[in-house]
């Protein structure tokens, strides 16, 4: 870790910062094309939202083995394992729509598998940041990786459209480019393997004596964690009881549990929006450039809110910019459906994406500076798991609702969902008394050292 190093001299995280951005911005680029691609194919909403839903089921459904992998195993190699077979899938799915119309079963396939690699790459990276950031930076490292997602969401869509348009194969050729990138970045970074440990996976002890062991803050000394030898009952069993003990740490914090809940309902319906909007674009007369326009409006937002995030969760406490989020999504959602042209649902995503940047900074340093690291992969599995477990339901739900209602009306019935969420969730005492304060079972002290 680059103690008393600046974070823009800290050469690890920048790099995996570098990374990540890259990646970031091929994700979005197929986050518009994906769905261009299935509704060309197919001329149906609810099989887009098919497909979309494919990965983030298989994204969901990866978390939990994934957090206890990263916790087991070496975190370096996972993370690059991860983005190596991503590079290949984003490779493989290029060439199979070169060589002519790709069918349904195909696209799903690919969805699932970048699913499952971005499970696993998820608490990998987690833990790398944390292995190379030193507490106090962590804030300013949350809020720099908060712009890298919103430039990323800024320049992906718009794009990704262009690109779109010049072929359907061109913008996932250029995924599997920002991939191999991606995967460049992160072997230079030569992040830390386990937690408390150098980069080449050996433990470091003040008398300079070297163990297999990991330090996790304010709990003392803890072995590092195999997969235990033997069956796999027994492996399957160890790993059960991993994930019951990240469970049991997030059941007996009422505030979070009670802020994860209603992220559970805001992902659900986050995830259905995107459908019915493009189809609204296109109801309007939008083509895919116009689409991809629009959702660059959540990149710009997004990036202006980046650079205030560490101001606004300064001055908010998680639980009320937590109901503060879920009312501005309702109003959004709202307002896209005003019959104001094509381009119109562009303002409205800048005024929702300038919150979220602050509400996501919040929360992962309220994790990552509590949760004791030797259960780090875990825990930050078992969150993804906890507050998107309906998350693969989202976009069927958009591509049903589209369907059945067109673009607009779909949004108004989203719009109202998330008011209706924004206001059961104000009932909560234990949610609206939530401050960082409230995550931690350790000792403030201790969780800073």
């Amino acid at each position: 870790m680059a103690d008393g190093v600046p974070l823009w001299r800290n050469r690890p995280f920048q790099l995996l910062w570098a990374g990540g951005a890259v990646s970031q911005l091929g994700t979005e680029l197929t986050r518009l094309a994906m769905p261009l691609l299935v509704l060309a194919v197919t001329r149906s909403p609810g099989l887009a939202g098919l497909v979309a839903g494919a990965r983030a089921l298989a994204f969901i459904g990866a978390q939990l083995p994934a957090g206890v992998w990263v916790d087991w195993w070496d975190r370096r190699r996972t993370l690059i394992a991860a983005l190596g077979i991503q590079t290949a899938n984003a490779a493989g799915l290029s060439a199979l729509i070169l060589a002519g119309t790709p069918p349904i079963w195909a696209l799903v396939a690919f969805a699932l598998a970048d699913g499952v690699c971005a499970a696993f790459a998820g608490p990998a990276r987690t833990t790398a940041i944390r292995g190379v950031v030193p507490p106090d930076q962590l804030r300013g490292a949350y809020a720099q990786e908060e712009s890298r997602n919103h430039a990323a969401r800024l320049a992906g869509p718009p794009l990704g459209g262009l690109l779109y348009g010049l072929g359907r194969a061109v913008p996932f050729l250029a995924d599997a480019l920002t991939f191999l990138i991606a995967l460049l970045c992160t072997i230079l970074a030569k992040v830390p393997r386990r937690p408390g440990t150098e980069p080449d996976g050996t433990a470091t002890e003040p008398d300079g004596a070297r163990h297999a062991t990991a330090t996790a803050p304010g709990h003392g000394r803890s072995t590092a964690r195999e997969p235990e030898p033997g069956p796999g009952g027994a492996a399957r069993a160890s790993m059960r009881r991993e994930v019951a003990e990240a469970f049991r740490w997030l059941w007996r914090r009422r505030g979070l549990r009670a802020i994860i809940g209603v992220v559970l309902a805001l992902n659900l319906l986050g995830g259905a929006f995107l459908l019915p909007l493009i189809v609204l674009v296109g109801e309007r007369g939008g083509g895919a450039l116009t689409t991809g326009t629009v959702l660059a409006g959540i990149g710009i937002g997004g990036l202006a809110g980046a650079l205030l995030s560490g101001r606004v969760g300064g001055l908010m406490p998680a639980g009320r910019l937590t109901l503060l989020l879920a009312a501005v999504l309702g109003l959004a959602n709202l307002a896209m459906a005003l019959p104001l042209g094509p381009w119109w649902p562009m303002v409205p995503l800048v005024v929702v994406s300038l919150i979220t940047p602050a509400f996501n900074v919040v929360m992962n340093v309220v994790i990552v500076r509590n949760v004791p690291e030797a259960m780090l992969g875990r825990m930050d599995a078992v969150f993804v798991v906890a507050a998107m477990g309906l998350t693969p339901l989202g976009p069927v739900l958009g591509g049903a609702l589209a369907d059945g209602l067109g673009g607009a009306g779909a949004l108004i019935t989203l719009g109202v969902l998330f008011l209706l969420t924004a206001a059961t969730a104000a009932t909560s005492r234990d949610l609206r008394a939530f401050t960082d304060g409230d995550a931690p079972g350790l000792d403030p002290g201790a969780a800073r050292r």
